[in-house]
């Protein structure tokens, strides 16, 4: 019996490709030092897997940022801003793109489906000129043959590269992106001769978008796209990959027509509806790649029930077609168990990280051949047991209180236009009030400080003395730019939710469980095994140290509900919302507490809540339901006069705008500048908005520092859609990844922009 692994996460086990990336980046190490560490990465990544038996070995997943942009790289669809004259895309060209540089901002970035994995969207136009310009698929495959290893190189799919892509800058918005599939066609066709002459036997098609609501249009063009395919890989398998959630009737039947594929891979994790299909329409002699093991979370596999489905899928398809595989790319679990020592060994035996699930992988497939590994499939079927019957994982309190929410809508009682009034009377705040999202940059005497402190290297005492100075020097660095509401920088947090999760019962964490989020930037996301409670004040101490160096509002900084969820790696044996109330109260008790210790602004991050949205309309309505209401469960019980702020980072809003207002946040800040400013169309269309709000003014995921005028130019295309009274000036996003000598003059001519704009605005009454 076969076995076949979708993707597997890049970064390496322990984020060799991160610093090797970072240390490019910043001029202290060669192409060819990066271009080592990558090979090696790629090099052990693929013994790793042929050492298991995995048969179908995935190629060209590696990527040096995102697997979207390598697909742009090798299309050649360069935007011209970036000066590129043709020929193989170098680092120069690639990493612009990617991050932008001194000259010219980056390329949009926005979530990839409903992961935190983030893609860079393509901007395309009647007008471009495509080009084989990067031949990194080929390159990989053969890199593996070399090492005795025979691969499935994975491409992006052609229809979904073009239906993930947006009409470039000057092109009419309802331009039909699906129409330049004949113009990308021929450089398909290129790769795939390519990949052919090279000795490939197998090609992996990566169509995700097949899970998602599509027109007639959308999928006449993967009949199309596949119909021109097919005449240039004759004497090659094909693999159409779906992952994510069901794939709808309408586009399975369009899958399973496509001439001349020879198998198809679904996730059976998500989209157990889709096992319905495969039993009922499922078409004679092709490959069925059954997605059995989670690619997105981090449990072990319950083997002995996923043998059962492979066994009644076998009976369907046949032996011989039937193979066990991932339910989407490893890409979006942690690597490898094997670095995590300390990690407490009940909760340890619960779990399967990326090489854990290659392995179960090949145990699924050697079990369905009669070769059943006796004492593997026992061990797991005991963890399995002890996790069901745990007391750590069931709070009969907690349950209790989460159960006795659904009564409420948990609405403020007074109506946010009042609560406003209220507010500006407390803070008295200029018209175009300036602020920053959460955290400053963050050094590295200030991971150093962290670290030995979590060692026991230094005293608490110390440890409290070193964050306080800190918080000290940036509020001074926020009074000297003149920023009307501040923060503390967030110098004793390690990442933003998993600093929440430490301090609640229910989560455990790892040491290197780290997962891609964007480029180098990983994170490490907990584990939520059992229910959620929050034993102690989280950030109370911290939040009234910083209020009392200042007279200016500070706000109090929390992670919201949806994002604490959303980012984590979430119990698999209750529905993901009664988890999610089970934070609310956690996270409503510590917005209670900073009330009562004189706070009176504080921001519940929401990063994360569009990207939790269902991939399928009919399932938005219930999700945003429950997303919504847990946000507002938060902080349901505050007075009039505390302003609470919300934040959202890189996501499509539009088509969930109601919701957020529904929200009910006084303020909130939100991503714009790096997304072209979509946003504001949202509003130019008629939708009323009368909280506080801020869209973005500079990207900071970008080293680039964007000048007054530029600023002020964003601003006032706001002030052409939105009230003065409720605009609120800010950067997209935290401030974390930045250095200091980018973040002052970038906040500088913010404010600066806010002030010029202020006079402009008194003068012209």
């Amino acid at each position: 019996m076969a076995s076949h692994i979708v993707g597997y996460p890049r970064m390496g086990p322990k984020r060799e490709l991160k610093f090797a990336l970072e240390s490019f980046w910043d001029g202290k190490s060669s192409a060819e030092d990066l271009e080592k560490v990558a090979a090696d990465l790629r090099s052990s990544i693929w013994k790793q897997m042929s050492d298991v038996g995995i048969k179908y070995i995935p190629s060209n997943t590696f990527s040096y940022y995102d697997q979207v942009l390598d697909t742009t790289a090798m299309l050649g669809a360069v935007p011209p801003r970036y000066n590129w004259t043709g020929g193989e895309i170098g680092f120069s060209t690639y990493f612009s793109m990617a991050r932008g540089n001194a000259s010219v901002p980056a390329m949009e970035m926005t979530k990839w489906f409903d992961t935190n994995y983030h893609f860079i969207v393509p901007e395309l136009g009647p007008d471009v000129k495509f080009s084989y310009a990067s031949h990194k698929a080929v390159n990989e495959y053969k890199e593996a043959k070399a090492l005795g290893i025979d691969t499935v190189p994975v491409l992006v799919g052609p229809v979904t590269y073009l239906l993930l892509s947006k009409p470039a800058k000057g092109v009419e918005k309802n331009f039909p992106i699906i129409s330049l599939l004949d113009k990308i066609l021929p450089i398909y066709k290129e790769v795939i001769a390519e990949l052919k002459a090279a000795g490939a036997t197998w090609i992996q098609f990566d169509e995700p978008t097949l899970v998602k609501d599509l027109d007639s249009h959308d999928l006449e063009a993967f009949m199309k796209a596949y119909s021109e395919l097919k005449t240039s890989w004759s004497g090659v398998n094909v693999l159409i990959q779906t992952y994510f959630a069901d794939v709808p009737e309408a586009a399975f039947k369009t899958l399973t027509s496509l001439p001349g594929v020879a198998g198809y891979g679904f996730d059976l994790v998500r989209g157990v509806q889709t096992l319905n299909l495969i039993r009922t329409e499922f078409p004679l002699g092709m490959h069925l790649f059954a997605g059995v093991v989670d690619g997105r979370n981090i449990w072990a596999n319950d083997l002995e029930a996923s043998l059962k489905t492979l066994q009644s899928l076998e009976a369907i398809v046949g032996k011989d077609k039937l193979v066990v595989s991932t339910s989407s790319s490893l890409l979006h679990t942690a690597v490898d168990l094997v670095n995590e020592p300390k990690l407490d060994k009940e909760i340890k035996s619960w779990l399967a990280f990326a090489a854990q699930k290659v392995v179960e992988v090949n145990a699924l497939a050697k079990g369905l051949t009669g070769e059943k590994d006796a004492e593997f499939f026992s061990a797991n079927a005991a963890a399995q047991a002890s996790r069901k019957s745990s007391p750590r994982v069931n709070n009969e309190a907690v349950q209790k209180a989460a159960s006795a929410l659904k009564g409420s809508d948990h609405r403020r009682a007074t109506n946010v236009s009042a609560r406003l009034d209220a507010q500006q009377k407390k803070l008295n705040l200029p018209i175009l009030p300036t602020t920053t999202i959460g955290s400053f940059p963050q050094t590295v005497e200030l991971r150093r400080v962290r670290r030995e402190y979590k060692a026991k290297k230094i005293t608490e005492e110390e440890y409290v003395k070193s964050i306080k100075e800190e918080i000290s020097k940036v509020v001074k660095l926020q009074e000297e730019l003149d920023i009307d509401v501040l923060v503390h920088g967030e110098p004793e947090r390690n990442d933003m939710v998993e600093y929440f999760g430490e301090q609640l019962s229910g989560f455990a964490f790892t040491a290197n469980g780290w997962v891609q989020s964007y480029g180098s930037r990983c994170v490490k996301p907990p584990i939520i095994y059992g229910d959620v409670s929050r034993p102690n004040p989280m950030t109370v101490f911290w939040s009234s140290a910083a209020q009392s160096m200042t007279k200016r509002p500070m706000k109090g900084m929390l992670t919201g509900p949806v994002t604490i969820l959303n980012w984590s790696f979430v119990r698999n044996d209750q529905p993901r919302f009664e988890t999610c109330y089970q934070i609310a109260l956690a996270i409503k008790d510590e917005v209670e507490d900073l009330e009562k210790a004189g706070v009176t602004v504080i921001q519940i991050d929401e990063a994360a809540l569009r990207e939790g949205l269902p991939l399928r309309k009919s399932e938005h309505a219930f999700y945003l339901d429950w997303a919504v209401h847990s946000f507002r469960i938060t902080n349901c019980g505050v007075e009039d006069t505390t302003q609470i702020h919300t934040h959202m980072c890189y996501s499509n809003f539009n088509d969930i705008i109601h919701s957020i207002i529904d929200m009910d946040a006084d303020v909130i800040t939100i991503e714009n500048s790096r997304s072209d400013e979509k946003l504001l169309s949202v509003f130019r269309e008629g939708v009323k908005y009368g909280a506080g709000i801020g869209p973005g003014v500079y990207d900071i995921h970008s080293p680039r520092i964007p000048s007054t005028e530029e600023i002020a130019d964003r601003v006032n295309k706001m002030l052409a859609v939105l009230e003065t009274n409720i605009l609120w000036v800010n950067p997209d996003c935290g401030l974390k990844t930045r250095k200091y000598h980018e973040v002052k003059p970038a906040l500088e001519n913010m404010v600066s922009a806010a002030k010029l704009l202020r006079t402009q605005l008194a003068s012209a009454k």
